[in-house]
C-alpha cells in the first residue's frame, strides 16, 4: 500500500457519516465503458454524435434509433459490481456510509443509471441520471421492467399503445428536483465526501461538490480528473483497485 492509499485509509477508518459521489468511471472496471475514455462511446463511429442521440429531441423525432442506439450502447445487464461497488456496500452496512449519489449521462445520487450499486447489496442510492432498469408508459404510467425493453423490437410499447420510455435523464431533460435536494442534504451532513471515477464535467450533478462543508475530501478517477478541487487526498488509478485496500 503505498503513502496514498495509506492516507485514504486513514481518512475513511476515521469517518463514520461517508458520502459516494461517483460517475461512469466506477462501472467501468465492471466492463461498461464510460463515454469520455479512449474506448468511450464519444471515440467510437456513429451516425450522430452520442450526446445528440441521447438528447430529448432525438428521443422525440427519431424515436426508433433512439431506442436502436439504447439497447446497443446503453445496456449491460450481464454486468457485475467491482470492489468499489462492494466497499461502498460493506461501508452501508457498517453504518459509515450514508449514501451513495450516482451519475451516468450515458442514460444515470450516483450519476450511474446501471444498478450496480443496489446489486452489490447498497441501499440509499441516489440516482441522480435515473435508472435503465425503470421504464414507464408515456401514456398511462404503467411500470416494465428492462426486459420489456430488451425484448422488443423498434419502439416498446404499452398495452394501451403509449410509448415505454426509459427512467433516465437524457440530455436536454432536467434532473429530478427531490433528488437534487436529498442529495445536496447528504453532502451538507457529511463528515468525508469521496468523489469517484468522474470527470466531473457533468452540470448540474457535478456541481453538487460545492455543498460539501468538511475537510475530508478525497477524489479517487483514472487520469486525474478533480485534482483541482482541494481534496485532502488525490488518487490517480483505478477506482476498485484502490477501494480493495481500504
Amino acid at each position: 500500500m503505498d503513502d496514498t492509499i495509506r492516507r485514504l485509509k486513514e481518512l475513511t477508518d476515521s469517518s463514520d457519516n461517508i458520502v459516494f459521489f461517483g460517475g461512469a468511471g466506477v462501472s467501468t472496471e465492471s466492463g461498461i465503458p464510460d463515454f469520455r475514455s479512449v474506448d468511450g462511446l464519444y471515440h467510437q463511429k456513429f451516425k450522430y454524435p452520442p450526446e445528440t442521440m441521447l438528447s430529448h429531441t432525438f428521443y422525440e423525432t427519431h424515436t426508433e434509433e433512439f431506442y436502436d442506439f439504447y439497447r446497443a450502447k446503453m445496456l449491460a445487464l450481464d454486468a457485475q459490481p467491482n470492489d468499489a461497488h462492494r466497499k461502498l456496500a460493506e461501508w452501508e452496512r457498517q453504518g459509515r456510509l450514508k449514501a451513495v449519489q450516482w451519475f451516468r449521462r450515458t442514460l444515470p445520487c450516483s450519476q450511474n443509471i446501471d444498478g450496480l450499486h443496489q446489486k452489490a447489496g447498497s441501499r440509499k442510492v441516489l440516482e441522480l441520471h435515473g435508472s435503465v432498469l425503470r421504464n414507464h408508459c408515456t401514456r398511462c404510467g404503467q411500470f416494465y421492467g428492462v426486459e420489456r425493453i430488451v425484448n422488443s423490437r423498434g419502439v416498446p410499447r404499452c398495452s394501451c399503445g403509449g410509448v415505454i420510455k426509459p427512467d433516465v435523464v437524457l440530455y436536454e431533460e432536467s434532473l429530478d428536483e427531490d433528488v437534487m435536494a436529498e442529495a445536496i442534504h447528504y453532502i451538507r451532513q457529511a463528515d468525508m465526501l469521496i468523489i469517484g471515477g468522474t470527470s466531473l464535467v457533468v452540470y448540474p450533478a457535478a456541481g453538487l461538490v460545492q455543498y460539501y462543508r468538511g475537510h475530508k475530501l478525497a477524489v479517487i478517477n483514472k487520469g486525474g480528473a478533480g485534482s483541482g478541487l482541494g481534496a485532502a487526498v488525490t488518487v490517480d488509478a483505478p477506482i476498485g483497485q484502490v477501494m480493495a485496500q481500504l
